[in-house]
């Protein structure tokens, strides 16, 4: 699907990060857009987007913020063109040290509050014959570390959610994508919290020694949206990444295996004290 100027849009997790950078680049295009996140009030950041983007509170994990962004849609615009389920959180550690707690949290907003959204915009997408559902998985749901079990395990899911609707929805004429992406900078590394201190470094690490801005990630996005592409990777080592693991399988084990055995000699030399993981916010 060509994004076009005119199309109405919804994006969550939009006050910061990817979902800030890809509402700017969809308002710049001419689109109308619906901005929402957790905040009551509008974030500054979207203040800022001019009068094609307007923002409602959508709290991923409720079912009566979804239906009263399904509402605001059918009264104010009278219908969708494309639905970016962006928002997302992350957490990372040893399996053994990941609670159940920890599990719930991610896949309610990871898993299922992307689900929600495809949910509660198929029907009127169906009924249109036309439109997009745009889900923001990650590579890490198609390459999967060591240490990051609850994460690898929820972006999966987004990727074979995405794929499962992509054949479902492809007789009413609604397109699906998913977005996997590696780090990028944003201000995700202020965002941490961890008690454990090589979980909360190598993140850091990834994320500040990333090159890409949410902006260069989000122009590329837009630019494969507009090829018509199913599964967006938009930089190269997410490319790489995947193509190691289709392709030279034997390479990736390899690699995961120095991934796990750097972990483990991190573990022992932290002495094996009982962290937490690291929990952040996209």
């Amino acid at each position: 699907m060509t994004v076009r100027t005119g199309d109405r849009v919804l994006v969550t997790g939009a006050a910061s990060g990817l979902g800030l950078a890809l509402a700017t680049r969809l308002a710049e295009r001419g689109c109308r857009v619906l901005a929402t996140d957790v905040h009551p009030e509008t974030p500054d950041a979207v203040s800022a987007l001019g009068d094609r983007v307007t923002y409602r509170p959508l709290d991923v994990r409720s079912d009566a913020d979804w239906d009263a962004a399904r509402a605001w849609v059918e009264d104010t615009w009278k219908g969708i063109d494309l639905v970016v389920n962006n928002a997302g959180v992350a957490s990372g550690g040893r399996i053994e040290l990941t609670t159940t707690d920890e599990w719930d949290w991610i896949t309610q907003i990871n898993l299922l509050g992307v689900a929600r959204g495809c949910r509660t915009f198929a029907p009127m997408l169906k009924a249109q014959r036309t439109g997009h559902l745009v889900n923001t998985a990650s590579a890490a749901g198609l390459v999967h570390p060591p240490r990051m079990s609850e994460y690898n395990a929820v972006k999966a899911g987004v990727v074979a959610l995405s794929e499962t609707l992509r054949w479902e929805l492809e007789p009413y004429g609604v397109a699906v994508s998913v977005i996997c992406p590696t780090f990028f900078k944003t201000n995700l590394a202020d965002s941490i919290r961890s008690a454990d201190p090589t979980a909360e470094a190598s993140a850091r690490t990834l994320i500040d020694g990333s090159k890409r801005s949410a902006d260069t990630v989000a122009r590329e996005v837009l630019k494969q949206l507009d090829a018509g592409k199913h599964l967006i990777l938009p930089d190269r080592e997410a490319r790489a990444a995947y193509a190691v693991k289709r392709f030279a399988p034997w390479l990736y084990a390899a690699a995961m295996r120095r991934a796990a055995r750097k972990a483990a000699a991190d573990e022992a030399a932290a002495g094996g004290a009982r962290t937490t993981g690291a929990q952040v916010v996209r």
